[in-house]
């Protein structure tokens, strides 16, 4: 186990700026998830660490060694991939102990550290099978029981979970979430689930066109996104995002289409040189009520707007009301199953401490 930094790494393809700059700090024993859309740099800055691709720029340590040029085979990491990548011919037990006797372990130490593995995935009892007699979910198993067995300082995993059916996704989400915590091997995990994020990284580095806008633990990401980007692509339903003006008016106010909000003295400092400025306004779905059908607990400061509901989401355990705020439409998480009408007029009241603000040119948080 090792830390691992990236030092100002930067990769090009011909004109084409795949990552960009981008430094990052993974501690020993973390599990740290990068998290972006397809084609943000996430899996190239993966095989750069893994030594699959060389950087254009910029260094790779792990520790204190420079293992920028370092092929993967010197570098004492394990892959697991999208695709499970088990050797059909060969059975279960073959399988994890490739990497074994290619390095050339002797054969007493390949069986215990074989049954090792398949003791902590729970496939003891699939060693004598081949792939083909294994579900997906027992295939992958095998995958990631090959890339510990080695007993790696870093393990690397390209959407490992991709493949799997959602029910199964769940139950591997947690397997392996448990298995590194166990194992304390500094993993760096790649998706662009963010609920996979949010549920097994202890800090999320998103990504977004080569470039890493946020480092953080995942409930820090969640509340305090420090860009329009980090803001809409984390959370489900995505964040409310609406056009507004800064106003001064015997109180300092956010005013949009079909709404205006009042808001606490302590935002003035923050906003002073925003006023009469346009800005754009997000709140998540789940920091508002409509009021008397559910309410904010344990909110002390809320400002209340109008609007008419347009459509209901029903999902048992949540309803999802779209609701008409002059021309925009939002979206309000309700526990439980709420109905409303369409066409009724309802009062929307939103947790002012769970609001955001963000410059319309930058789209970076202000607030």
């Amino acid at each position: 186990m090792v830390e691992v930094k990236l030092d100002r790494i930067t990769k090009r393809f011909g004109n084409f700026e795949a990552v960009k700059e981008l430094t990052l700090d993974i501690k020993d024993g973390e599990f740290l998830v990068l998290l972006g859309p397809s084609g943000c740099g996430k899996t190239t800055t993966l095989r750069m660490i893994a030594g699959l691709e060389t950087p254009t720029e910029g260094r790779i340590y792990f520790g204190d060694r420079d293992v920028t040029y370092l092929p993967p085979k010197d570098r004492n990491i394990s892959m697991v991939f999208q695709s499970y990548a088990v050797w059909p011919h060969m059975k279960v037990y073959d399988n994890i102990a490739f990497p074994l006797k290619v390095k050339k372990y002797p054969e007493n130490e390949i069986k215990e550290r074989v049954k090792w593995a398949a003791e902590l995935l729970q496939i003891e009892e699939l060693l004598d099978r081949y792939p083909a007699q294994l579900s997906g979910g027992q295939r992958q198993r095998v995958a990631v029981a090959r890339a510990i067995v080695v007993e790696p300082d870093v393990l690397l995993m390209d959407e490992p979970l991709s493949n799997l059916d959602a029910k199964l996704r769940v139950a591997m989400r947690a397997e392996i979430k448990k298995l590194q915590t166990k194992l304390k091997v500094t993993t760096i995990y790649v998706t662009h689930d963010q609920v996979e994020a949010m549920t097994m990284g202890d800090r999320i580095a998103v990504m977004n066109q080569g470039r890493l806008l946020q480092v953080g633990p995942p409930t820090e990401v969640y509340l305090k996104p420090n860009s329009l980007f980090v803001a809409t692509f984390i959370g489900a339903p995505e964040m409310n995002i609406v056009d507004a003006t800064v106003v001064e008016n015997d109180g300092l106010f956010l005013e949009g289409d079909g709404f205006k909000i009042l808001l606490p003295d302590d935002f003035r400092e923050i906003l002073e040189s925003y006023i009469g400025k346009d800005v754009l306004f997000g709140v998540r779905p789940e920091h508002m009520t409509v009021k008397g059908v559910s309410t904010l607990e344990h909110v002390t400061r809320t400002a209340e707007i109008e609007g008419i509901v347009d459509f209901i989401e029903a999902l048992g355990t949540d309803t999802i009301v779209h609701a008409k705020v002059g021309g925009n439409i939002i979206k309000i998480k309700l526990p439980g199953h709420i109905p409303l009408p369409v066409g009724e007029k309802i009062k929307i009241e939103i947790d002012l401490d769970n609001i955001h603000v963000f410059d319309r040119d930058t789209e970076k948080a202000i607030i």
